[in-house]
This record gives structure tokens, sequence and C-alpha cells, in this order.
């Protein structure tokens, strides 16, 4: 059976894929942070998952998950482990320079913690201006559409979305449902005050209904880490059908990338 991780190939293995063409690689990135009371707190491992599935259908290779991300927001909750920003990027940065080095530049990273995007951001437009190669990377669960979301969970879609609750309690209940802990669940956080200010989710607060950033935590705004949406509303079904448009959208970025041009 063909290997599609790369923490399974042999260095030889791997010598024999590239010397069939060069493979699009995922690089999945996620984090270790609190996900709400019912919801394991390792979300890297669904970035896996789903990735590995990717890499299967696509004939990819999938590189071993970073499982830290880049969200100060959440220090305050122990169990989590947030990197700086700057470790953030130079840990990126070195994952794509070594597969660069070696001229593999087919890369996708697949990203599972939003907190990642403005590293990841940074890190690919100096890639781009240093070593002349386009690295796209894909926020996986902000490709969910408007139509997928409805899918999922009908009219009402949006009470289920935020941090939390959805997309990942659904994606947890199918891909991992004994991890999740349903006798610890409780009702959405209506909010609290920084600087007597109400707190407009994880980045801000409002002042005479504008919003505006203050380096507001998850203790300030929502203690029992749900920042969102309504996790009694996830589903099985709901993150069955989530998963499934992840993995097709990830396909078809991969099928994609074979041929592309990614010189920059």
């Amino acid at each position: 059976m063909a290997k599609h991780l790369l923490k399974d190939m042999t260095f030889i293995e791997f010598r024999e894929r590239m010397a069939r063409g060069t493979p699009v690689i995922l690089i999945p990135l996620g984090s270790q942070e609190e996900q709400g009371p019912t919801a394991p707190m390792g979300d890297w491992m669904l970035a896996e998952a789903l990735a590995g599935e990717v890499a299967r259908r696509a004939d990819a290779i999938a590189a071993p998950t970073i499982p830290f991300g880049f969200g100060d927001y959440f220090r305050p909750v122990p169990g989590g482990v947030q990197l700086r920003a700057a470790t953030m990027r130079a840990l990126l940065r070195d994952v794509i320079d070594n597969f660069l080095d070696h001229g593999l530049d087919r890369l996708l990273i697949f990203n599972g913690h939003t907190g990642n995007n403005p590293c990841i951001d940074e890190v690919s437009r100096l890639v781009r201006a240093e070593r002349g190669v386009i690295v796209p990377w894909l926020n996986i669960w902000r490709s969910i559409t408007p139509e997928i979301w409805r899918e999922a969970h009908g009219p009402d879609a949006a009470k289920a979305q935020g941090h939390g609750a959805d997309p990942l309690n659904s994606v947890y209940m199918h891909l991992f449902p004994a991890l999740l802990r349903p006798d610890l669940a409780q009702a959405p956080n209506p909010g609290g005050t920084v600087a007597g200010l109400p707190t407009a989710g994880l980045t801000g607060v409002k002042f005479r209904g504008i919003e505006m950033h203050a380096p507001v935590t998850v203790a300030d705004h929502a203690p029992n880490g749900i920042v969102g949406g309504d996790p009694a509303r996830a589903s099985a079904a709901a993150g069955e059908r989530i998963a499934r448009h992840v993995i097709d959208t990830g396909v078809g970025l991969v099928q994609h990338l074979q041929t592309a041009d990614l010189k920059g």
C-alpha cells in the first residue's frame, strides 16, 4: 500500500516517490488550546486527520503536523501551548526551507487554526520574495461556505458557529467521538468587559457600538471557552458534511497545484 504520511516513510521510499515527480506536500498546522468544556484541546488532531485523507485521495504527501500555534488570547488557560509570533514564523519558515532546499517546491499549508493566519501570511510573502516560490495556504475552517453551513445545520446555521462550538465540535463528533465530554456542556458565554467596555470576541471591545482593538483574552470574554455559537447544536452528521467539504476542497487544490506554475 502506498504511504502518504511523511512520518511513515523511510528516506528511500520518499526518494523513490520524488523520482516519480515532485509531489505536493501538505504542511498541516493546528493548535493546543481550550476548545470549550466538551471538546479536547488538541485541535491539531483534526487538521492531521483531514490532511492525511487529502494526501491519500490526491496522491500527495502530508508532513507531520505542527501541533502548536500562535494565539496569545488563549494563554490564560492551563494546558494550552501558545507559541510567540516570532517562534511560529521561524518554525514555519524552517519547515518550508527544508523542503525547498531539496527542490520540493509544491507546498500547501493546511491550516487548522485561524490564529496562525498573520504568521503564515508574513512567512509566505517572505518565501516568495526570497526564494521565488509561491506557497499557498488554506484555512480549512474558513473554507466552509454558507451553502455547506446550511447543509450541515439548516437555516439557523449561524447559531452553531463559534469557538467552543462549531465547526470543531461537530468534526470531533464525526472523527473522535470518544474524546468528547458532553456531560461537561455549558451554555454559550454572554461576554465580559475590559477597561470598562464590553468585549467583542477575542480581539477587541466596543465603544458606542463601534468595535476597537484591545488585548482581550479568552478569560476576559468567555471563561468557559465558548466565544460564539451553541455547542449543543453540534452533531456527527454535521461534522461528516463539514469534513467531506474540507477534504474535497483540499483534494481539488492539490490536484491544481500538481501542475500549477508556483514560481514567483
